[in-house]
């Protein structure tokens, strides 16, 4: 990768040396978009911070193997993208099965608590939830590539390169997709937005 270094993948290059509190900064710091990612794929948040300790978990296992090849947060939600996708091909193989029995990994730390810190005055925060529940419920009714397509674009601010890179393929593909999920996400929303009422499908 060309120009100056992304910091983000400076500190997983001192995570690559054994720098624990590198890693402890990147989880801190991409904990709560990992876990939006996770959760908007899987819809349990009990399972989702499961598999988001388990993303981590992945990228301090891979770290002996990281190289600069990319924007670390490209690098990140590849690794959370695939291990999304493993889980939904697992679940439709065995869907009795728990996350329990497929991550027993040994965990050094507990830590599972990955909480929005945003804030709103009361009434807006009922507003704000009801409409964010909304969202999530019509993003989970589309596409997987599109729906990660639009929250890598939305919520994490990705470049349509970047979101080509974790999504393994082209910018035009990219743009195609941001745009048929944001049309379908539109027609969903249409009603509630206009009269507070949700259309059941």
């Amino acid at each position: 990768m060309t120009g100056p270094i992304d910091p983000d993948a400076d500190l997983m290059l001192r995570v690559k040396q054994g720098d624990r509190d590198a890693f402890e900064a990147i989880v801190e710091k991409y904990k709560q978009p990992v876990m939006n990612l996770v959760y908007r794929s899987l819809s349990d948040a009990t399972e989702a911070e499961d598999l988001a300790q388990h993303v981590f978990l992945q990228v301090y296992k891979s770290a002996h193997r990281y190289e600069v090849s990319a924007k670390f947060s490209t690098w990140l939600f590849t690794i959370a993208r695939n291990l999304c996708l493993n889980e939904i091909r697992r679940r439709s193989r065995h869907p009795a099965d728990s996350l329990d029995a497929s991550f027993s990994e040994d965990e050094d730390q507990p830590a599972r608590q990955y909480e929005d810190n945003k804030t709103f005055a009361p009434p807006d925060a009922l507003l704000h939830e009801e409409l964010e529940d909304k969202i999530d419920e019509a993003l989970r009714e589309l596409p997987e590539s599109q729906r990660t397509a639009i929250q890598l674009c939305r919520n994490e601010e990705l470049s349509y390169e970047d979101i080509a890179e974790t999504l393994e393929c082209s910018v035009s593909a990219v743009k195609s997709l941001i745009h048929r999920g944001r049309e379908t996400l539109k027609q969903k929303l249409k009603p509630y937005l206009r009269t507070g009422a949700w259309k059941e499908k």
